[in-house]
């Protein structure tokens, strides 16, 4: 992680970096797109622990965002404080009153980049609040779209490789990098009272809330995890000719995502598909691997 957007923010929340089934912003990349790597995750992660309800004791985030620090329990409060604060990026005059805002807005001016992806970040996190069910797959990939699809778009805006097939691979690739997030964390979303595995699959193998909610998975279970990793390693597969349009590396971050979400895969599938004892993690040797493989693949694919 860079030690720029660091010093400027003072936060912690980038510490979570580390914690991604994917390198956010690896050390061989320009020391400039790490810094606007790193200024957008942390604006991401730090949307996702407003909605998750996982912000900082003390409530620091809620004075910045002009709030009393009792009010950061309220988290449609907050993600509305937080949208307001956005709007300060991209306005003129004014400064953001938030410290990972403040060293987002050079980024954004940097790189001509626009509100939308930022915004439907907070959309998603709001849904969170209000829907904690997804009846169909077209439900939950609609959810992506807000939760994960904004992310690859903006790596795409930040290194300037943007056009409509990439993207279109891009998206593919973050449904699925967000689907496998949501296999490996079931008991943790369902302590949250949060599913995220679709309701019609679960009917169609049997599966319910109980079951979920059980120390280890059963049989059911572990075959509808194993069909919810099939859709996302299928996903994945757009990754390929996506690593394969670009160059030099961008082409390794990118294999880098692909990769992680591939190890991830591995893991999910080495624990026999019983994800409720915790969320199976990839090894770095694993992970290594699997980007060469897409390194591979991506060449034959020029």
């Amino acid at each position: 992680m860079t030690s720029t957007v660091r010093a400027r923010t003072g936060d912690a929340t980038l510490d979570k970096a580390a914690e991604e089934n994917f390198p956010v912003a690896p050390f061989f990349l320009p020391r400039a797109w790490r810094d606007d790597l790193m200024a957008v995750y942390g604006y991401a992660r730090l949307v996702d622990d407003i909605g998750d309800g996982d912000l900082a004791p003390g409530g620091a985030d809620a004075r910045h965002l002009g709030l009393e620090p009792e009010q950061s329990d309220d988290r449609l409060t907050m993600l509305d404080a937080f949208e307001d604060d956005l709007r300060r990026v991209f306005a003129r005059g004014g400064e953001p009153h938030h410290p990972l805002l403040r060293a987002l807005r050079p980024t954004v001016r940097r790189r001509g980049l626009t509100p939308e992806p930022f915004l439907g970040l907070i959309e998603a996190n709001r849904q969170d609040q209000k829907v904690r069910r997804y009846g169909t797959y077209a439900e939950l990939a609609a959810y992506c779209e807000l939760s994960a699809n904004p992310v690859g778009r903006l790596v795409l805006a930040l290194t300037g490789t943007a056009d409509p097939e990439r993207v279109r691979r891009s998206d593919a690739v973050c449904t699925a990098l967000q689907i496998i997030e949501h296999l490996q964390d079931v008991a943790e979303d369902l302590g949250r009272d949060r599913i995220y595995l679709p309701a019609e699959d679960m009917d169609r193998f049997r599966v319910t809330e109980a079951d979920l909610a059980a120390p280890s998975a059963g049989a059911s279970v572990r075959a509808l995890i194993a069909y919810e990793a099939q859709r996302a390693s299928e996903l994945l597969e757009a990754g390929v000719p996506l690593v394969g349009s670009v160059n030099g590396r961008l082409r390794l971050l990118l294999a880098g995502f692909v990769g992680g979400g591939r190890s991830a895969l591995g893991a999910v599938s080495a624990a026999g598909f019983d994800v409720l004892p915790g969320p199976p993690k990839p090894t770095k040797p694993g992970m290594l691997r699997e980007v060469g493989t897409v390194l591979r693949r991506a060449r034959g694919e020029r």
